[in-house]
């Protein structure tokens, strides 16, 4: 599989969000969970900030549009909001009831893709966002 196939980054991506789940669980255990939420924001940004500056990928904002920035300064956003939220949910839960929930956002991602952005989606792929949710739901029971 080559590494400009979305699916071999895909899959990595998938392996890494696991990893940050258990590590996750580890780590919130003892510290408050907006505080391990900043540590991990900190390590993304001098990580990636590392990976720009000696791949030379850093380029001028002005080079970046204004629809463009504000769209990637929103998602950022969430993306806080959402790591505040898992991180939470992890200091209260167990890591096999929160991660599977918190994946019901490739269910959100597909129907928020076909109403914004006009994405089409087959029977058969409907039929997968139904049982990605039952399976979010069975994963996450907890008797």
């Amino acid at each position: 599989m080559p590494h400009t196939s979305w699916l071999f980054w895909a899959l990595l991506s998938a392996i890494f969000a696991a990893l940050t789940a258990i590590l996750t669980k580890l780590g919130v255990n003892t510290i408050n969970s907006d505080f391990a939420t900043f540590i991990r924001t900190c390590v993304i940004l001098v990580l990636v900030g590392g990976i720009a500056y000696f791949t030379k990928q850093f380029q001028p904002l002005s080079e970046i549009s204004s629809k463009g920035l504000v769209f990637l300064v929103l998602s950022g956003l969430a993306t806080g909001a959402s790591w505040l939220c898992y991180f939470r949910a992890m200091s209260l839960g167990q890591a096999s009831q929160v991660a599977p929930i918190d994946k019901l956002s490739v269910v959100i991602v597909s129907v928020l893709a076909v109403v914004f952005l006009g994405e089409q989606l087959s029977t058969i792929n409907w039929l997968g966002i139904a049982l990605i949710t039952t399976g979010v739901i069975l994963v996450a029971w907890q008797s």
